[in-house]
């Protein structure tokens, strides 16, 4: 598989996971998802997930199974984030590699083409995703709403090599 089959999502949101609804995984047949956390679905740095992602949790839960997969290298964030959603985590997962990620889907008990990995990243959410047959979705990033616009370098530049290697990045949904 090229490069740029690797890094392109199925889908690209145009928008934050706050966006996810139950139709839309009813409408691309998805009975899991796997989260990323950091810059998913709370911005970097923050100790706790807003009452709107709780909400979004809550109605996602009622069609999906849902697990947290991060590369952050503390449970204690990790973990009190997933506590409070009230879902299964694996931190310090190391992706792109697909190791920590196989073991939440093998948990779904569901068939890798009916799980999404969600994030907000190329290079390690989605790479991981389409390197394990799973929907890929992107997200725009979680940022903190008291900060101004936040640049992220790594993130340029992973969207610019992808595009350059052949992934069409436009909002398809």
């Amino acid at each position: 598989m090229s490069w740029g089959k690797l890094l392109q999502p199925d889908l690209v949101l145009g928008g934050t996971v706050l966006d996810i609804t139950p139709d839309l995984l009813v409408e691309h047949n998805l009975k899991g998802l796997v989260f990323d956390v950091d810059e998913t679905l709370v911005p970097i740095g923050q100790m706790q997930a807003s009452e709107e992602l709780h909400q979004r949790i809550i109605e996602l839960r009622q069609v999906a199974t849902l697990w947290l997969v991060s590369n952050n290298v503390s449970e204690t964030r990790i973990g009190n984030i997933a506590k409070s959603l009230e879902l299964p985590y694996i931190f310090f997962a190391a992706k792109p590699f697909r190791r920590k990620l196989w073991r939440a889907v093998s948990a779904m008990d569901l068939p890798v083409a009916q799980v999404a990995m969600v994030g907000d990243r190329l290079f390690t959410d989605v790479l991981a995703g389409n390197r394990m047959g799973m929907f890929t979705v992107l997200v725009e990033p979680m940022v903190d709403p008291g900060e101004a616009v936040r640049y992220s370098p790594v993130r340029s530049v992973e969207v610019w090599l992808s595009q350059v290697l052949g992934a069409s990045l436009t909002a398809n949904r």
